[in-house]
């Protein structure tokens, strides 16, 4: 956990650049460090660097874009999402809407773990019941609510819902399945799978896993034998890597990363259109009477952060400003509004509501977004340029933020955060994100302490309407009212881009920046 001062603030483009100029010898010394020597690529085996430290396998807690790919070569769930973003039968053979708060699901016969046990309606039913009992649960703020398991017959079960989930086949995407005896309500480090791989060694650490191929796999077996995953924070410490071939795959990169990397003998780039979106969130738990607690104060601190800038400057064209509360490449998404650069005016505001000496405290997991360290320091000094002192405190990867996220470990004002849009539907972002109750928050699972009942409602309403116009209509009015709320003090939708060695084929990259492992080659 590191807190920041005031200093200069470098923009990317002039951090990458200065770090590849030094050369392979000091660029990659951040691999060495976290990661240990890799070498040179080997036969048949494939090495990831991810941005961010992957600390289970499990996805009950952790659920960022990268680790989504490792975690299902290990779990699988009754379905995925596809590069349409539409749901696939991976352990159900059907998934079926039979009424409208019923779906039956029939069980492959041959889905099996790694031990050659099959996979069952318990283990169905048990997996559901433990990510209801997390604290915290990124998956469950997805669902607007969990469904019950009846079981039909051994392979047979039928999924209920009190009302209406139209995307449940999308939503039990999320949900990986494991034996029902070794099941706990936390993320797990060990245990059985039915995907591909199996775990031979694994640091949640220091974010170092080896996967070798399934010999019982229950499909067919992939190409690929070994996968090895790496942690490098250091954004050109990867791009250094990849082009050694220590590294096969690199994620979450920089437009000025591609530009370094694009026409390079042996190196591809893949990119696309995001469903995720980064945020500087409020923390929605202050008192009454605290300037955070009134909309109007969050909307005047917006005037002082210069999105421009931090987009052209600093975040050198790799993401766009928000023009709503979530990701316009979702289905249902609208614009809502705009982001305005005023420092004047938010000295204006903040005066006329009484608001003098206030200082934030930005708190945030590095690695948490491409340049985040760059942004936080640049934000930092926008505040200060308007009048609003402001601190900075990081927290290393694997660390306690969790905590301090659910108000468990400190106060803060302001996280830098991101939201994934796991089904490619806005309703499930906006739920996940501003469909807290204050049932929820008693346990601590609404996102940041969001909670309106009168968006909640509407957001519920939507989520259970069968009709999709009046849907569409429930969604956009939702949406308007959640941005009345500033719930941020600015955010931005990020690109995708991911680069890879030529010798690695196969990858059908997401808009959720993920891509079945289980389909790579690899060719040398």
């Amino acid at each position: 956990m590191t807190q920041f001062g005031s200093g200069a603030v470098l923009s990317r483009r002039s951090l990458l650049r200065a770090g590849l100029a030094t050369g392979a010898g000091f660029a990659l010394a951040p691999l060495a460090a976290c990661a240990g020597p890799v070498g040179a690529a080997s036969p048949g085996s494939l090495t990831l660097g991810l941005n961010r430290s992957l600390v289970s396998l499990d996805n009950k807690l952790n659920q960022f874009d990268a680790a989504i790919t490792v975690q299902r070569a290990v779990r699988q769930a009754l379905t995925r999402i596809d590069v349409d973003m539409k749901a696939q039968p991976v352990l159900a053979e059907r998934f079926e809407q039979t009424a409208p708060t019923r779906w039956t699901v029939r069980l492959r016969d041959e889905a099996c773990y790694s031990d050659g046990s099959p996979v069952t309606v318990e283990d169905v039913a048990t997996a559901l019941r433990m990510y209801g009992q997390v604290n915290g649960s990124f998956v469950v703020g997805l669902f607007p609510e969990l469904p019950t398991v009846s079981k039909v017959d051994d392979r047979t079960l039928v999924l209920e819902t009190q009302r209406p989930v139209p995307i449940l086949d999308l939503l039990m995407a999320n949900v990986l399945v494991t034996p029902a005896a070794a099941n706990r309500p936390e993320e797990l480090t060990s245990g059985l799978g039915s995907g591909p791989y199996v775990v031979t060694a694994a640091n949640g650490g220091t974010g170092e896993y080896t996967l070798e191929r399934n010999p019982r796999y229950w499909a067919p077996p992939p190409s690929v034998s070994t996968i090895r995953v790496r942690f490098v924070p250091e954004e050109s410490s990867r791009v250094i890597a990849l082009r050694s071939g220590e590294l096969d795959v690199i994620d979450s990169i920089t437009p000025d990363s591609a530009e370094q990397l694009a026409g390079l003998p042996g190196v591809v780039i893949e990119n696309l259109p995001s469903t995720r979106i980064n945020q500087l969130f409020y923390n929605f738990r202050k008192p009454a009477g605290h300037p955070l607690a009134d909309p109007r104060v969050r909307e005047a601190l917006t005037f002082a952060i210069d999105g421009r800038a931090l987009v052209e400057d600093v975040l050198v064209g790799s993401v766009t400003q928000a023009e709503g509360v979530v990701p316009l490449a979702l289905s249902g998404a609208v614009r809502t509004g705009a982001y305005v650069h005023n420092p004047a005016e938010a000295r204006k505001r903040l005066e006329a509501l009484g608001v003098r000496d206030l200082k934030l405290k930005i708190i945030w997991e590095t690695g948490e977004f491409p340049a985040d360290t760059s942004v936080m320091e640049a934000v930092l000094e926008m505040l200060r340029a308007a009048g609003v002192g402001a601190e900075l405190q990081q927290f290393e990867p694997g660390g306690d933020i969790l905590k301090w996220r659910q108000g468990r470990g400190g106060d803060w004002d302001v996280l830098g955060n991101g939201y994934p849009g796991p089904t490619g539907q806005a309703i499930t972002t906006l739920l996940g994100m501003y469909g807290g109750t204050p049932e929820k928050e008693r346990t601590r699972d609404t996102y940041q302490g969001f909670v309106n009942p009168a968006i909640a409602q509407a957001l519920a309403a939507a989520a259970a309407e069968t009709d999709a116009a009046r849907r569409t209509e429930l969604v956009t009015a939702a949406q308007h009212d959640i941005w009345a709320t500033w719930p941020c003090l600015w955010a931005f939708v990020p690109k995708v881009l991911l680069a890879r060695r030529t010798r690695v084929q196969g990858v059908r990259l997401q808009p959720i920046n993920s891509y079945d492992i289980s389909a790579v080659r690899v060719e040398g």
